[in-house]
């Protein structure tokens, strides 16, 4: 494959290596010359290790696409991927990935080189929290095998990361808009010093990014003790659906705020937004983390309940620029990034 064009997903392949794919499992994303080192370098524990520049004439500009048309022009986005041909209905209403506690595959948590730049996959369980440019793969990849051995559907909720560990599961907040995901990592890639992950098709179309190609992600891994949470609170709203009592208090509202129910979603005007959470408690826990170092003068984080997630709102302001001033401040106190919406 072809160095991408400047909007599009960044990884390569090069011609006459699909045969080591056998020996060595790795992805449609990763299907360079990879060799394993004895003792590599270990990356950042909260950041993927970094790629070696690509060939700055293999880099070229490609023609933006229209969003309404996306799935219709294929090629628009980098030399020969893009969405398929046909799409299937109703992508956007794809589920997320349903974490689960899986074990690593052997194989692709092996350190391995690509472009003498060597990558040590995580096989614990610290934490791992990244921010910095995400881009998404499509349809020449689709129907090819992932660095899990499984095979890549461009329709489904998952992601390709350099050093997470396959499988696993992560959190993935689009930081200009504040839509979120979750996706099952099960690939390896991207190696472009500009892009930190390469989510599917579906998942950047979640995100609002498609068009663009690429946009400002954080990235922020799923630990076994949050998704045996966030299995048990599923268990706990299916049964609670199952057998309801009458006069019963909503669990959604008991988890958005100790028994204080979200905020009416017909709320309007211009806010600052933290993110967009599946699970109204996510959303609450990530408020109190906020409320530790938030600024007095500022109108405090409120869990939201609209178009079936929980936004965590500042304001309302009386004008972006007022906002924007706000959002200043935050980065400037407590390093805390947002994004500007108005309802």
């Amino acid at each position: 494959m072809e160095w991408p064009r400047s909007s599009s997903p960044a990884y390569s392949r090069w011609p006459g290596v699909a045969a080591l794919w056998s020996l060595l499992s790795v992805s449609a994303c990763t299907t360079v010359d990879l060799s394993v080192r004895d003792e590599p370098r270990a990356p950042s524990p909260v950041t993927a290790a970094p790629a070696p520049s690509a060939p700055a004439a293999a880099v070229a500009s490609a023609p933006a696409v229209d969003a309404a048309t996306a799935g219709k022009k294929p090629g628009g986005y980098y030399l020969d991927d893009g969405p398929a041909d046909k799409m299937p209905e109703g992508l956007l209403d794809t589920p997320d990935a349903e974490p689960r506690i899986e074990p690593y595959a052997k194989g692709p948590s092996k350190p391995y080189t690509v472009f003498e730049q060597t990558y040590v996959p995580i096989t614990d369980s610290r934490p791992f929290v990244q921010r910095g440019k995400g881009s998404w793969y499509g349809k020449k990849f689709h129907g090819q095998r992932t660095a899990s051995g499984e095979i890549y559907d461009m329709f489904k909720m998952t992601a390709a990361h350099p050093t997470l560990p396959i499988p696993s599961y992560a959190r993935v907040t689009n930081l200009r808009n504040g839509k979120q995901v979750m996706v099952r990592v099960n690939d390896r890639g991207p190696f472009h010093p500009e892009r930190i992950i390469d989510l599917s098709y579906t998942a950047a179309l979640k995100l609002g990014y498609v068009q663009s190609g690429s946009t400002e992600l954080e990235v922020e891994r799923l630990l076994p003790e949050e998704i045996s949470r966030l299995q048990a609170e599923k268990r706990g709203r299916e049964s609670v659906s199952k057998s309801p009592s009458p006069g019963a208090e909503d669990p959604i509202a008991r988890l958005a705020g100790g028994g204080v129910p979200p905020v009416a979603a017909e709320s309007t005007g211009i806010f600052l937004q933290f993110g967009a959470y599946a699970q109204a408690n996510n959303a609450q826990a990530m408020r109190e983390r906020l409320l530790s170092g938030w600024p007095s003068e500022l109108p405090p984080p409120t869990v939201v309940q609209t178009g079936g997630l929980y936004r965590l709102h500042s304001g309302p302001f009386a004008s972006r620029e007022q906002a924007s001033a706000a959002a200043q401040q935050l980065r400037a106190v407590s390093q805390i990034s947002t994004a500007i919406v108005q309802r």
